[in-house]
This record gives structure tokens, sequence and C-alpha cells, in this order.
């Protein structure tokens, strides 16, 4: 049988919003296994947590570059928040947004990319930049989007210095309309984005163990209030489709305005600007979301430890 240690408890509990004890039980009815653990507290109802979310640990600096119909994004990490502030790794952080278009999302390739002015490449540029901070850097990721025609709109939220900061988006729209009036109206999506974080462009890029994952975890909460069968096939395909509204953009309520549906949003501006605008593709980056943190209060440690022991 697999031990529940503190530290497994303490980090279900702090992604469920669960109590200590629910979190312990569910860790040892599941044999350890985090996502089933959290997927039990779901279907009896003891997570507060609506989705699995990434806990935020690395520390750096999210960039976009848009130019015209491409754009891209990167995530250069660091080890503290102290170093982002740094003007020598901003800087570095926006000359690698500049050259990541060309590896097309290929982080491996972004690499390998010639660094201006230096005779070095970019994880050589990099490494020289670590040995003059004194402090470890990785380029985690990079993403891409291209469109025949129109624009790649950029949008930074928490900028620490322009085009870079904690959250970066990019958003693609493929039209005829002016192309100063799709950036204005690509920016107020990609501002969306970055509030609403959207998982997928529609329902059919959903990823079908998620939705599968979903769909079970309804259906069980339906049966467990007592409905007959036909009633809860209903309530799960209602909750399929409010799931949709959650996590598909097109499928989202604009957070400006709390009522409109961002594909009618898209659908009224091509009115408006007058050519049809549609769009097709996004970016959302978060800084470090995804990268398990390391904890460094050990007061917290024992603290956890305790209040499982006492359990």
């Amino acid at each position: 049988m697999t031990e529940v240690t503190a530290q497994m408890v303490k980090e279900l509990r702090e992604q469920t919003g669960a109590g200590m004890l629910d979190c312990k039980k569910a860790l040892a009815e599941n044999g350890g296994d985090h996502e089933a653990a959290k997927d039990w507290l779901r279907k009896k109802g003891l997570s507060a947590a609506a989705k699995k979310s990434g806990r935020v640990a690395a520390e750096g600096l999210v960039a976009v570059y848009a130019a015209g119909t491409e754009g891209a994004a990167i995530e250069l990490n660091s080890e503290t928040d102290f170093v982002a502030r740094n003007p020598d790794f901003q800087k570095v952080a926006g000359e690698v947004a500049k050259l990541a278009p060309v590896a097309k999302g290929d982080v491996e390739k972004l690499k390998t990319a010639s660094y201006p002015g230096t005779g070095r490449n970019v994880a050589d540029e990099i490494a020289n930049l670590v040995g003059v901070i004194g402090e470890n850097m990785n380029l985690r990721r990079t993403a891409y989007l291209q469109v025949s025609q129109g624009v790649v709109a950029s949008y930074i939220h928490n900028a620490v210095v322009p085009g870079a900061g904690k959250i970066g988006v990019l958003v693609a729209l493929e039209s005829a309309a002016p192309v100063d009036k799709l950036q204005a109206f690509g920016k107020q999506l990609a501002m969306h984005v970055a509030a609403a974080r959207p998982e997928a462009l529609t329902s059919a890029d959903v990823d079908g163990k998620n939705l599968e994952r979903e769909k079970q975890i309804f259906r069980e909460q339906a049966l467990a209030s007592g409905k007959p069968e036909n009633i809860v096939d209903k309530m799960v395909e209602g909750r399929v489709r409010k799931y949709y509204e959650e996590v598909v953009l097109l499928e989202q309520v604009y957070v400006v305005d709390g009522k409109s549906k961002v594909s009618d949003l898209i659908a009224n501006a091509g009115k408006e600007l007058g050519a049809p605008v549609k769009l097709t593709g996004f970016i959302r980056y978060g800084l470090g979301e995804g990268i398990e943190k390391q904890e460094s209060d050990f007061a917290a440690e024992v603290a956890a430890a305790a209040g499982t022991a006492a359990a």
C-alpha cells in the first residue's frame, strides 16, 4: 500500500481547497495517485477547485512579438523575481521573442538561432547571462501563430517592460479588414483571453480525454443526487455545455460586457469592419504555469506533517 505523506496531502489540499482529512482519505482511497484523488474529491463534492491548474513556480518573463501576419511568444525563466527586474534579463527576453518567429514554435530550434551582435546563439547568450547574473535560467517554451491575410495581435498583462510581463497573449485574425482596426479588435480579444483562460479555440479542439473525464465526473455527481437515468443524461448534457462555455474560447462570454458570446462578438466585428473576421488561433502563456514550485517554508512543512499525523 502506498504511503500517504504529509507533502502529498499538502499539495492536494493547495490545489483543491479540500480539507486535510478529506485529502488524506482521497489519496489513501486511490493508492496515492494525485490526479485520481482530485477526481475522487470532486465526485464527493469536497473539492473547491473546478479544474486542474498548474502551480506557478518559475519566475522570469513571458515575452511576445507580433509583426503583421505573424507572431510568437516565449517564456524565459529565472530562479527569482528579482532577476526578472534586471534590465539585462529583460533585454534578452525581448530579443529572443523577436527571434522566435523563425523557430515557428520549436524551442530547440530557437536556442540555436543566432543572437544579434554577439557571435553566439540564443542558448549560449542565455548561458552567458547566467554567468553575469549568477542565477540559473531556462528558455522553457515558444509558440507561433500566422495568418495569410490579417493580423496577429498581442497583449501583455502585468507588463514589466513593453512586450514582456507575467501573462502574454497572441490572437490570429484572418480578414481583409483594415489592419489598424483589426489590431484594435485583436487586442480586445487578447485581453479577454488573458482574463478568461480558455483551453481550446472550438469545441472540437477540446482534449478528448479531458472531456470524457469531465463527463464521468458529471454523471457520478448526477447519479449521487438520486435522479432517474434519463434525467441524469440530460443533466450531463447540460453540464457539458456549461463546460464548453468555460474552456472553449468561441463559446465563452466576453468578459468586458458579460453577455456577448465571443463567436458573436467576432461576427459583429466583421460587419462593422466591412469584411468577415475569423479567429484562427490563440496563444496564452502564464509565467510558470504547470511547474511545481520548490517549497522552502520549513515551518509550513512541519505544520502540515503535524496536522496529518494528528489526523
